[in-house]
């Protein structure tokens, strides 16, 4: 069997990488451009609103240099979760950045857009009929999950893009997809082991990611056998190592050794990563177990108020040393005056305190405030922005003058940057699904539309 070389543009579609980077792998015989362009990073603002993470001259100048390079040589280019979030706005929105691209350029090719973007009624249809399962820690789906949603998208596997492509389309730009799916589609078409395949196409979806220090990102290439895999990347002064490898084999996964994905399971327990040279690394001995149902995992995302937030610092040694008992009278005395003031409508404010346990909260070991100052976020959240931002201005003001035993009189607590420090940040969305679908099939959900360009 011959060996199948491919290529990542970049780790993710916007964040930039080098074009004689592509243009090198070309000329090792790359039978295929990937990149992935989505992500849950940033939250479920992308999903929500539609809107890509990146701006349109970022996304267009990475896919202008994918799509002529992809023409000219014949071979596919396959994008994946178009948009950040994969829904029908992002992938219209990646669609005619393509378009406009091959006007602009006199490119011809058959284009395949994927939906993924699932119908409300279709999955409460799966719902109905006992094809829905929920994950870990995950309640079982409700048919108030379903109706909470602006937007519920499938994460697609490789079957999708494989059809596409029999169906004679050289350019795929898919809604969202698993990140692995973008790279292992073509060379499981062409009959390379599902172990293999799955292993490298984890390697290759963050592009240069898995290199030994990445400075910027970059493409990185992958070249296929019946046994193993072998991963490099193009720029000369980046290398892989067995542990670089070996630790992006982890990266974003619950499980360091079994990889879930829709058709099955990625089993690392007994892979090796050997370095060929002093910049490639060969990996080899993972095993994929097939599970006996195909599942789509679902992404969903709800609005859960409006938010107005409030920055301040707090430096008086007096106030850190008892920070604990400062915060829990703020908030006793902010429920008082917010019943006073605007009743019994509901609100919720989150406080975040950077120096003490604003990254981990309740799971920081670290229980003091080590340093001489702190950092407060405060996060109030409800129905509607003119309560949120009323509410924020009563704990600001209750905040910079809230007393300690040590002091007497009135004291000033808490220095707030900005005037006002009411900064109003609009509707506020959050993930609500962790569940999966079994479909008919691996393609029903998905629903492709083809065009000559």
């Amino acid at each position: 069997m011959a060996s199948f070389p491919l290529v990542s543009a970049t780790g993710m579609l916007g964040s930039g990488y080098r074009a004689e980077s592509l243009d090198k792998a070309i000329e090792l015989g790359a039978r295929m451009i990937g990149c992935d362009a989505g992500s849950t990073d940033p939250g479920p603002g992308p999903l929500a609103t539609g809107t890509c993470m990146f701006a349109k001259a970022a996304v267009k100048r990475d896919t202008e240099i994918m799509l002529g390079r992809a023409v000219t040589a014949g071979i596919p280019l396959v994008i994946g979760s178009s948009g950040t979030g994969g829904g029908d706005q992002g992938l219209a929105w990646m669609r005619d950045i393509v378009r406009e691209i091959a006007r602009e350029r006199g490119l011809k090719f058959r284009l395949a857009a994927i939906h993924s973007e699932l119908a409300k009624e279709t999955v409460r249809e799966h719902l109905r009929q006992g094809r829905a399962r929920a994950l870990p820690p995950a309640a079982p789906l409700a048919e108030s999950d379903i109706d909470d949603a602006l937007h519920i998208v499938g994460m697609m596997g490789a079957e999708p893009i494989q059809a596409a492509v029999e169906a004679g389309a050289q350019v795929v730009v898919a809604g969202r997809s698993s990140d692995t799916s973008i790279f292992a589609a073509l060379p499981l078409m062409h009959g390379f082991p599902p172990a293999v395949v799955w292993h490298m196409a984890k390697i290759l979806e963050c592009g240069a990611a898995a290199v030994a220090h990445r400075t910027a990102p970059d493409s990185m290439m992958a070249v296929v056998h019946e046994d193993s895999f072998d991963v490099f990347p193009l720029r000369e002064d980046y290398r892989c190592t067995p542990q670089s490898v070996a630790s992006h084999t982890l990266y974003e996964n619950a499980d360091p050794f079994d990889l879930k994905e829709p058709s099955g399971t990625l089993d690392t327990r007994e892979a090796r990563y050997e370095a060929i040279s002093d910049r490639a690394v060969r990996v080899s001995g993972s095993r994929f177990t097939p599970d006996p149902e195909y599942t789509i995992k679902l992404e969903g995302v709800r609005q859960g108020g409006y938010s107005t937030i409030l920055m301040g610092g707090v430096r008086d040694p007096y106030i850190l040393a008892e920070l604990d008992s400062w915060l829990k009278q703020l908030d006793d005395n902010i429920r008082v005056r917010i019943a006073a003031t605007v009743g019994n409508q509901p609100y919720e404010i989150v406080t975040r305190v950077y120096g003490k346990d604003g990254v981990m909260g309740a799971l920081e070991p670290q229980k003091r405030v080590g340093g001489h100052e702190v950092f407060i976020l405060w996060d109030v959240i409800s129905e509607s922005q003119e309560l949120s931002h009323a509410i924020a201005a009563s704990v600001s003001h209750l905040a910079v003058h809230n007393p300690i035993p040590k002091w007497h009189g009135l004291i000033s607590g808490v220095a707030f940057p900005y005037s006002p420090p009411e900064l109003d940040r609009g509707p506020v969305y959050e993930f609500h699904l962790n569940h999966v679908l079994v479909p008919e099939t691996p393609t029903s959900l998905f629903r492709t539309e083809f065009e000559e360009v």
